[in-house]
Protein backbone atom coordinates (compact mmCIF):
# COMPACT_ATOMS: atom_id res chain seq x y z
CA UNK A 1 0.00 0.00 0.00
CA UNK A 2 1.54 3.38 -0.77
CA UNK A 3 2.47 5.62 2.11
CA UNK A 4 0.74 8.79 2.63
CA UNK A 5 1.61 11.54 4.21
CA UNK A 6 -0.37 12.50 7.58
CA UNK A 7 -1.89 16.11 8.05
CA UNK A 8 -2.98 17.13 11.78
CA UNK A 9 -7.09 17.62 11.82
CA UNK A 10 -10.05 17.61 14.32
CA UNK A 11 -12.77 15.82 12.82
CA UNK A 12 -15.48 14.32 15.41
CA UNK A 13 -17.25 11.30 14.44
CA UNK A 14 -18.24 7.74 15.42
CA UNK A 15 -16.96 4.15 14.94
CA UNK A 16 -18.28 0.48 15.04
CA UNK A 17 -16.20 -2.38 15.99
CA UNK A 18 -16.41 -5.86 14.28
CA UNK A 19 -18.72 -6.93 17.01
CA UNK A 20 -21.11 -3.77 16.30
CA UNK A 21 -20.77 -1.96 19.02
CA UNK A 22 -20.84 1.98 18.32
CA UNK A 23 -18.54 4.73 20.05
CA UNK A 24 -17.60 8.58 19.97
CA UNK A 25 -14.11 9.20 18.18
CA UNK A 26 -12.22 12.13 17.35
CA UNK A 27 -9.52 11.91 14.10
CA UNK A 28 -6.24 14.17 15.35
CA UNK A 29 -4.36 13.02 12.02
CA UNK A 30 -5.27 11.89 8.87
CA UNK A 31 -3.91 10.61 5.28
CA UNK A 32 -6.06 8.94 2.65
CA UNK A 33 -4.28 5.99 4.15
CA UNK A 34 -4.85 5.70 7.35
CA UNK A 35 -5.98 7.60 10.65
CA UNK A 36 -5.33 8.33 14.03
CA UNK A 37 -8.11 7.82 16.35
CA UNK A 38 -8.61 9.25 19.86
CA UNK A 39 -11.49 6.20 21.20
CA UNK A 40 -12.62 5.38 24.34
CA UNK A 41 -12.71 0.94 23.34
CA UNK A 42 -9.54 0.29 21.31
CA UNK A 43 -10.37 -2.86 19.68
CA UNK A 44 -7.79 -5.63 18.66
CA UNK A 45 -5.18 -4.96 16.07
CA UNK A 46 -6.25 -6.68 13.00
CA UNK A 47 -10.41 -6.00 13.64
CA UNK A 48 -12.33 -4.20 11.01
CA UNK A 49 -14.20 -0.61 11.80
CA UNK A 50 -16.02 1.57 9.81
CA UNK A 51 -16.58 5.43 11.08
CA UNK A 52 -18.70 8.27 10.09
CA UNK A 53 -16.76 11.20 10.16
CA UNK A 54 -18.01 14.99 10.20
CA UNK A 55 -16.88 16.46 6.83
CA UNK A 56 -15.45 13.61 5.17
CA UNK A 57 -18.55 10.70 5.41
CA UNK A 58 -17.76 6.84 5.82
CA UNK A 59 -14.38 5.44 6.08
CA UNK A 60 -13.81 1.59 6.54
CA UNK A 61 -10.45 -0.12 7.15
CA UNK A 62 -8.69 -2.11 10.09
CA UNK A 63 -6.69 -1.08 13.50
CA UNK A 64 -2.82 -1.47 12.77
CA UNK A 65 -1.72 -0.83 15.71
CA UNK A 66 -2.70 1.02 19.63
CA UNK A 67 -1.99 4.19 20.27
CA UNK A 68 -2.30 6.60 23.11
CA UNK A 69 -5.93 6.77 24.19
CA UNK A 70 -7.19 5.10 20.92
CA UNK A 71 -5.43 3.45 18.06
CA UNK A 72 -3.97 3.64 14.08
CA UNK A 73 -6.88 2.56 11.14
CA UNK A 74 -5.57 1.65 7.84
CA UNK A 75 -7.77 3.34 5.48
CA UNK A 76 -8.96 1.31 2.72
CA UNK A 77 -10.26 2.70 -0.96
CA UNK A 78 -10.41 3.27 -4.46
CA UNK A 79 -7.79 5.79 -5.99
CA UNK A 80 -11.04 8.11 -6.46
CA UNK A 81 -11.49 7.90 -3.19
CA UNK A 82 -8.36 8.32 -2.10
CA UNK A 83 -8.21 11.53 -4.02
CA UNK A 84 -11.94 12.69 -2.83
CA UNK A 85 -9.96 12.28 0.93
CA UNK A 86 -7.10 14.08 0.25
CA UNK A 87 -8.86 17.46 -1.33
CA UNK A 88 -10.88 16.97 1.70
CA UNK A 89 -8.20 16.90 3.92
CA UNK A 90 -6.26 19.14 2.46
CA UNK A 91 -9.69 21.92 2.96
CA UNK A 92 -10.05 20.95 6.60
CA UNK A 93 -6.13 21.45 7.28
CA UNK A 94 -6.32 24.60 5.43
CA UNK A 95 -9.71 26.04 6.39
CA UNK A 96 -7.82 27.87 9.50
CA UNK A 97 -5.63 29.60 7.35
CA UNK A 98 -7.98 30.68 4.84
CA UNK A 99 -9.85 31.41 7.93
CA UNK A 100 -13.03 29.90 6.50
CA UNK A 101 -16.42 30.04 8.00
CA UNK A 102 -18.01 26.72 9.04
CA UNK A 103 -21.54 28.54 7.68
CA UNK A 104 -20.22 29.05 3.71
CA UNK A 105 -22.93 30.53 1.44
CA UNK A 106 -22.86 27.81 -0.41
CA UNK A 107 -22.22 24.04 0.24
CA UNK A 108 -18.03 23.06 -1.37
CA UNK A 109 -17.68 19.97 -3.20
CA UNK A 110 -14.75 18.32 -5.28
CA UNK A 111 -15.43 18.37 -8.99
CA UNK A 112 -14.57 15.14 -10.53
CA UNK A 113 -12.02 16.72 -13.01
CA UNK A 114 -10.27 19.29 -10.64
CA UNK A 115 -7.94 20.64 -13.50
CA UNK A 116 -8.14 23.74 -15.07
CA UNK A 117 -6.46 27.06 -15.83
CA UNK A 118 -6.11 30.52 -14.41
CA UNK A 119 -5.83 33.38 -16.69
CA UNK A 120 -4.93 36.63 -15.11
CA UNK A 121 -5.50 39.84 -17.30
CA UNK A 122 -2.41 40.14 -18.90
CA UNK A 123 -2.95 36.85 -20.35
CA UNK A 124 -0.35 34.93 -18.46
CA UNK A 125 -2.03 31.39 -18.28
CA UNK A 126 -1.25 28.93 -15.16
CA UNK A 127 -2.24 25.38 -14.78
CA UNK A 128 -4.28 24.50 -12.15
CA UNK A 129 -6.03 22.07 -9.40
CA UNK A 130 -9.30 23.01 -7.77
CA UNK A 131 -9.41 21.67 -4.24
CA UNK A 132 -13.00 22.25 -3.97
CA UNK A 133 -15.67 24.53 -5.58
CA UNK A 134 -18.79 26.02 -4.84
CA UNK A 135 -21.45 28.09 -6.74
CA UNK A 136 -19.53 31.10 -5.41
CA UNK A 137 -15.82 30.57 -5.38
CA UNK A 138 -12.87 27.73 -5.17
CA UNK A 139 -9.91 26.67 -3.33
CA UNK A 140 -7.18 26.21 -6.20
CA UNK A 141 -3.67 24.43 -5.68
CA UNK A 142 -1.76 27.03 -7.99
CA UNK A 143 1.94 27.39 -8.44
CA UNK A 144 1.85 31.92 -7.94
CA UNK A 145 0.06 34.35 -5.72
CA UNK A 146 -1.74 36.92 -7.66
CA UNK A 147 -2.41 39.72 -5.28
CA UNK A 148 -5.63 40.09 -3.44
CA UNK A 149 -8.27 41.34 -5.17
CA UNK A 150 -6.55 40.67 -8.47
CA UNK A 151 -9.15 39.97 -11.21
CA UNK A 152 -8.65 36.23 -12.62
CA UNK A 153 -10.29 33.91 -14.85
CA UNK A 154 -10.53 29.80 -14.06
CA UNK A 155 -11.58 28.00 -17.06
CA UNK A 156 -13.81 30.40 -18.12
CA UNK A 157 -15.15 31.78 -14.67
CA UNK A 158 -14.28 35.57 -13.56
CA UNK A 159 -13.33 35.44 -10.66
CA UNK A 160 -11.44 37.61 -8.60
CA UNK A 161 -8.54 36.58 -5.56
CA UNK A 162 -9.94 36.75 -2.01
CA UNK A 163 -7.68 34.90 0.41
CA UNK A 164 -3.86 33.18 -0.11
CA UNK A 165 -2.77 29.88 1.55
CA UNK A 166 0.91 27.78 1.64
CA UNK A 167 -0.17 26.22 -1.97
CA UNK A 168 -2.69 28.26 -3.62
CA UNK A 169 -5.72 31.20 -3.65
CA UNK A 170 -9.07 31.06 -3.03
CA UNK A 171 -11.11 32.99 -5.31
CA UNK A 172 -14.47 34.31 -5.62
CA UNK A 173 -16.84 33.82 -8.76
CA UNK A 174 -17.60 37.70 -10.14
CA UNK A 175 -21.34 36.35 -10.43
CA UNK A 176 -22.90 33.34 -8.73
CA UNK A 177 -24.29 30.51 -10.69
CA UNK A 178 -27.13 29.33 -10.42
CA UNK A 179 -26.57 25.21 -10.69
CA UNK A 180 -23.30 23.77 -9.36
CA UNK A 181 -22.97 22.09 -12.77
CA UNK A 182 -22.85 24.80 -15.28
CA UNK A 183 -19.71 25.79 -12.75
CA UNK A 184 -17.99 22.36 -13.07
CA UNK A 185 -18.93 22.24 -16.96
CA UNK A 186 -17.51 26.00 -16.92
CA UNK A 187 -14.13 24.82 -15.43
CA UNK A 188 -13.60 22.43 -18.21
CA UNK A 189 -11.41 23.94 -21.47
CA UNK A 190 -12.51 22.80 -24.23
Amino acid sequence: MPRFQRVKVSILGRYMLADKREFPCQVLEMSPGDAVVIAPVPGQIGERVVAYLDHVGRIEGSILESADGGFVMDVLGTARKRDKLAAQLTWLANKDILDLPEDRRHERVVPDNRHSTVILDDGRRYNCKIIDISLSGAAIELAVRPAMGTPVTLGRMRARVVRHFPNGVAVEFASAQEILTVVQQNLRMN
